[in-house]
This record gives C-alpha cells, sequence and structure tokens, in this order.
C-alpha cells in the first residue's frame, strides 16, 4: 500500500478509484476492467484473474501484503493470468455477477473476492481471502487444469453462466394480487423479526452485527399500524444499544460497519457513507416518535462527523474511512490506558467507569475500545473530557480516505439530511441537503443520463439502478420539505429515464444496468435488501410515491404489481426484504396525501413533519399549483388550510396541524 518511489508504477496509476491507486505500485501487471485487458486475454488465451476489493477492506489490504506485494507470486500472476482489479464500488454490476457465482460454487461471498475466469469472461472457480501459500499453489494448479482440462473447465463455466443468466424471480417471484396486502402478513414479518431479535444487545441475534437499517423501518411502520410496543422497544432498544458500544464512536460521532461481537462492542472500524447516511434516517424518525434526546445526539454528532472528515469543499460526501491507521486495525479509535492517565489526570476516574476502560485494556494489544455500560445521565465533565481526548486524537495518524463521490451513496445522504431537517427542523440539515445535490447535479448529472462516480473528474460509467432510483427518491424527498416543484419534476423526468432503459416488460421488474451499458456475461436484476435497500425495492417505491404526488395510476400499479409478486418471499424472509417490507405497509395502510395551501404553508409543514407520518406524502402552496393533487385545494379568506386525502377522496379542510393528526389517524 506504500507508493515507494523506488517501485515502478503499474497501469493503476491513472485509475480514478482510490481502492486502485492502493495497487498502483503492487509488482502485479495489473488491468483496469475494460477491452485492453479482455483483449489481452483472448488473445493469448489466458485465463482472466478478477480481483474486488473496495479501499476500507481490511483483509483486501492483508492479501495484498501478503500477496500482491510478493515479487516472487506476482510473478506467477503475470506470466499465467491476466489480472484485473476492480474496486465493487464503482463497479458494482462486475461484483454482482462474481459475487453470485463464486457462492454458486458453494463458497462464502465476502471482500477480497478472486475470480477466476475463462477468456471470453466465464466464472470458473473462486473464492475470497487466501494465505500467501495457499495463493501460490492454487495459482500454478489453476494454470495447469486450465490447459490440461480445459474441455471441462469449459463445460462447468457455462453451466454457471446458464444459472447466473436465470432471473431469481422465475423462482421467487408469485401472480400479483391485491389480496396479498393484508395485516396478516405484517404480523408474520413482525414475528419472524421477533423470533431473531436479540433481546439482550438489540439487532439480530447473530455475530458478526450489521445495522440493517430498513429492518427497523420496517418495524417503526409495523409498531405505527398495529400500535404493537414490543416492535418499538425492539427498534429503541437496538438504537440504543448501537449507540453504547464501540460500533459508536464515542468521542468522534459516526457509525463503523459492523461489530464483530453481539454487543456491538468491537466493530470492525472502517466508516462507510452509506451506513451513517441510513442511519440519520433511522435515529431522526425514531427521535420523532420517542423524543429520546441521546437518539438527537447521535444525530447531531454523526453530522458533525460527517461534514468534518467526508465532506468535499463543494458539497459532495466521500465514500469512506479505512479500518486501519499505521497497518494497525482500529489505532486511530483506541486508547492505552496510560494514555487516558495522562490526558485525564483527575478526571481519569469518571471516563474509566462511563467509557469501560481498564488498566490492562479492553480490547488487543493492551488498547481500549470506549463504550458504555448504560444509557444513564452523563456525568459531569464529561462533554470537557470527550473535548480533551477528541484533542488528543486528532493529531494522530488518520485512517485512509476513500475520497470518491458516488451519486447513489451521495443521494442517501441527502435523504437522511432531509428526515433530520424535518424531525429537528434545523436549517442546517437542508442547507447541506441542498448543496449536496447542487454537487451531484454540477458534477454527476448530465442532461442525457446519470454518471455513477466522482474523483475531480466525473468517471465515463453510467449509473446504476442504485444511483438512479436513490436519487429520485431524494427529489422526491426534497420536494417535500420545500414545495419546490422543480424537485418533483426531476423526479418525474428521471423516473420516465429509468422506465424506458433499465424496465424489463416482460418481468415487471428493473435490471441493474441500463440497457447501453456494457453487456456483461450475466444481466442481473436486484432484488434482496441488504445494508444498503435493493435497488428494485427502491424504485417500486418511489413509483408508488409518484403515483400518487403526480396523479399517475400506471406507476402506482407498476410498483404495486413489483410488491405483489414478491409478497410471499417478503413475508416469510422480512430480513433479506425489509424494505419491500416497508413498501407492503404503505400498500396495505395506504398512504395520505396532505395538501397544505396558503402563506403559512411552510410553517404549517415543519410543524407536521416534527411529527412522525410514515404513511403520509405531503403537498403544498403559497398561491396556485399546476400539480394535479392540489387542483381545487385552495385557502379560504387568507386561511391556510389543510386538506387530508386518500384515494383521491378528501376530508374537510382544517386549520390546524392538531386537527390534520386527528383525520391522519
Amino acid at each position: 500500500m506504500t507508493n515507494t518511489p523506488n517501485k515502478q508504477a503499474n497501469r493503476l496509476i491513472h485509475s480514478s478509484s482510490p481502492y486502485l491507486l492502493q495497487h498502483a505500485y503492487n509488482p502485479v501487471d495489473w488491468f483496469e476492467w475494460g477491452n485492453e485487458a479482455l483483449a489481452k486475454a483472448k488473445h493469448e488465451d489466458k485465463p482472466i484473474l478478477v480481483s474486488i476489493g473496495y479501499s476500507a477492506c481490511h483483509w483486501c489490504h492483508v492479501m495484498e501484503r501478503e500477496s500482491f506485494e510478493v515479487d516472487d507470486i506476482a510473478q506467477i500472476m503475470n506470466e499465467y493470468f491476466v489480472c484485473i482489479k476492480v474496486d465493487r464500488e464503482e463497479r458494482p454490476d462486475i461484483d454482482h455477477v462474481y459475487m453470485e457465482a463464486v457462492q454458486a460454487m458453494g463458497m462464502n461471498g465476502g471482500w477480497p473476492l478472486n475470480v477466476f475466469l475463462t477468456p471470453d469472461q466465464k466464472p470458473f472457480y473462486g473464492g475470497t481471502y487466501f494465505p500467501p501459500k495457499n495463493w501460490a499453489q492454487m495459482l500454478l494448479q489453476l494454470n495447469k487444469a486450465f490447459h490440461q482440462k480445459r474441455a471441462e473447465i469449459n463445460s462447468s463455466a457455462d453451466e454457471l453462466i446458464q444459472h447466473l443468466s436465470t432471473s431469481d424471480l422465475k423462482r421467487f417471484a408469485k401472480e400479483p394480487g391485491m389480496d396479498k396486502f393484508t395485516i396478516e402478513n405484517l404480523d408474520s414479518m413482525f414475528t419472524i423479526l421477533a423470533s431473531r431479535f436479540d433481546a439482550t444487545w438489540g439487532g439480530i441475534e447473530k455475530a458478526p452485527k450489521f445495522v440493517m437499517p430498513t429492518i427497523w423501518l420496517l418495524l417503526l411502520r409495523y409498531h405505527a399500524l398495529s400500535n404493537n410496543k414490543e416492535a418499538l422497544h425492539m427498534v429503541s432498544h437496538t438504537l440504543t444499544k448501537m449507540a453504547m458500544g464501540g460500533l459508536y464512536d464515542q468521542i468522534g460521532g459516526g457509525f463503523s460497519r459492523y461489530s464483530v461481537d453481539r454487543e456491538w462492542f468491537a466493530p470492525h472500524f472502517e466508516k462507510m457513507l452509506y451506513d451513517n447516511a441510513q442511519l440519520l434516517s433511522l435515529y431522526a424518525e425514531a427521535y420523532s416518535l420517542t423524543k429520546n434526546e441521546s437518539f438527537k445526539a447521535v444525530v447531531t454528532e454523526t453530522f458533525d462527523w460527517l461534514r468534518r472528515e467526508m465532506t468535499h469543499s463543494n458539497g459532495g460526501f466521500y465514500s469512506a474511512l479505512d479500518a486501519d491507521s499505521e497497518g494497525v486495525e482500529g489505532k486511530f479509535y483506541t486508547w492505552p490506558f496510560a494514555e487516558l492517565e495522562e490526558v485525564l489526570q483527575k478526571e481519569i476516574h469518571i471516563a474509566k467507569d462511563y467509557f469501560q476502560a481498564t488498566s490492562e485494556g479492553n480490547w488487543e494489544h493492551g488498547r481500549n475500545i470506549l463504550h458504555r455500560k448504560d444509557d444513564s445521565v452523563a456525568p459531569p465533565k464529561l462533554k470537557e473530557i470527550k473535548a480533551k481526548l477528541f484533542h488528543v486524537r486528532a493529531p494522530r495518524i488518520r485512517p485512509g480516505l476513500d475520497d470518491k463521490i458516488l451519486t447513489g451513496w451521495n443521494a442517501m445522504m441527502v435523504q437522511g439530511l432531509i428526515d433530520s431537517y424535518k424531525a429537528f427542523s434545523e436549517i442546517s440539515f437542508l442547507d447541506q441537503a441542498l448543496k449536496t445535490i447542487s454537487f451531484l447535479e454540477a458534477n454527476l448529472i448530465q442532461t442525457e443520463k446519470i454518471y455513477r462516480t466522482f474523483k475531480n473528474k466525473r468517471s465515463d460509467t453510467e449509473g446504476f439502478l442504485e444511483d438512479y432510483a436513490l436519487l429520485i427518491q431524494a427529489y422526491t424527498s426534497l420536494y417535500q420539505v420545500t414545495f419546490n416543484e422543480e424537485w418533483l419534476l426531476k423526479a418525474e423526468r428521471w423516473s420516465t429515464y429509468v422506465l424506458t432503459h433499465f424496465y424489463d416488460v416482460n418481468e415487471g421488474y428493473f435490471h441493474f444496468s441500463s440497457s447501453g451499458a456494457e453487456q456483461l456475461v450475466a444481466k442481473k436484476k436486484e432484488i434482496f435488501d441488504n445494508v444498503i435497500p435493493s435497488s428494485n425495492s427502491v424504485m417500486a417505491r418511489n413509483l408508488f410515491h409518484l403515483g400518487i404526488l403526480l396523479d399517475n395510476d400506471k406507476w402506482k400499479e407498476i410498483a404495486t404489481n413489483m410488491s405483489a409478486q414478491l409478497a410471499s418471499l417478503t413475508a416469510s424472509e422480512p430480513g433479506n426484504m425489509s424494505n419491500w417490507g416497508v413498501l407492503f405497509s404503505e400498500i396495505t395502510h395506504g398512504l395520505a396525501e396532505v395538501a397544505i395551501v396558503g402563506n403559512d404553508a411552510e410553517h404549517i409543514r415543519k410543524k407536521l413533519h416534527r411529527h412522525p407520518l410514515p404513511f403520509a406524502l405531503l403537498v403544498g402552496t403559497k398561491t396556485k399549483s399546476d400539480l394535479s393533487v392540489l387542483q381545487g385545494r385552495d385557502s379560504k379568506n387568507g386561511k391556510t388550510l389543510i386538506y387530508v386525502c386518500f384515494n383521491k377522496t378528501c376530508k374537510l379542510p382544517v386549520a390546524t396541524v392538531e386537527a390534520a393528526l386527528e383525520q391522519l389517524i
């Protein structure tokens, strides 16, 4: 990873990806994915090694240090293979195809992902991390097999491609029908999630433990529908425990990617933008329901960290912080007890008790991960203690920053900022959301298409369904907190584009890549929700919301059919279909249109948004509007009125937020 001057750079030195640049001084003759590498493999009839990772990936760094920086191993790779490095965050389409291939071979998925392909890009072997001796032996064995058992390799690769080309929807989609949208199916989702809940530590009962934001958003919607107090407790308990653990940076704010244990104690210290963006939304929504001040503190501290460490001067957000600094995982964030004593002196007894530090260290190498044993009232001087520790920690050698800017992840940040603005009415959240969307529009959104990534300049890779869908979601939400109809028109325009360039009319779902994108060996549709919700579920929710806001019944029908075909899977596997579950709850309950008309529309909108409104879409205007949902809805005698409507039928207009909330029950 060190760019030493006496080492010769390989062709990755010209990449814009921070991850690929980390490998630019390896003795491996790396290529980026593209025509040059693929043509070389065909011309020389060599197998292709595709090695996929990302800049904050700890085991990617380990394998680089142990194998890719070693001359003898690099020589084997260069002689027998065409070696391609891929940043999974820049090219998730490639990662999707070959990750599924490795899993279909019976291997565990993960990163680094190392996949061996025939010269025509068909996978025949793969895995994740390999120790150096195993890696070198395997390279030699695979080269030998490629030449001696070519027919067998080609045959198994063809079978694997046939599997990859079979849509998941053929296995999981059922006949659609409105009869699927029942409270009983939502009850089933809750029962399954409750059975997997860790009642002691929160989260889903397993380790490693990921945050999975949309699971908790689904439970908040189930609580709103059923008034089930256990569902609310599961969310509140999880958010409390997460914020107490080492998963949360107790000194600087922000969450790591996951905890290696059940207790949220020892994180894998990398911090990803997509986790923190969604957690802004989740903690803000939970605050609006519970008024738990510790949830507000988490949002505020996380936002402060994002602005301080993760923001481009023009408003875009960077992708990730590495887990390692000085080659040691977590070194930036952890503390030898002697250093805590030196910094805090008389206050060490307060910090020792509050942050659970021990003289021998509560983690590896005699170091302490700061975490809290309970959510009790903060002790005196805590603010000063945290400020001292922050000041001392700041000059340490920092974890590596992945400073590329991704359209989809930034759109998630816009959504998180909007949700925080709704909950707290603090203008700094909206200001940052507008600055971020301006960055995307200036650098990544062109007249004809949206692009995936920016680092000093935008890449040539068109955005994927994830980018379009999350951007449309952000535009739709921006309209609802500003009533500026330009945002809604942009959401409509890009939705039309997605329907034209991504939609498969035969199956009724969206491809991950556009019709004009590079054709890989398989064309995938993403349906399962992970830490990032699936792009199809986000797009389906967009169409359902915009169908209501724009009075477009066709879009509502597409969204409803998408959800209905997966309703059985959603009911039986809510952990893997949680964002589909959120849409399922919206269709089952129905979404209200709340139209605010009159000079005081903005003030009333702010007051309404401080309340949790999971089943309401807000529209509004001070004067007149061309939106069909606002036609015939006027203020009376200068008085601002609120119209609560369901399925294009409105209740009597009211003049107060309290009266409108009564109608929304």
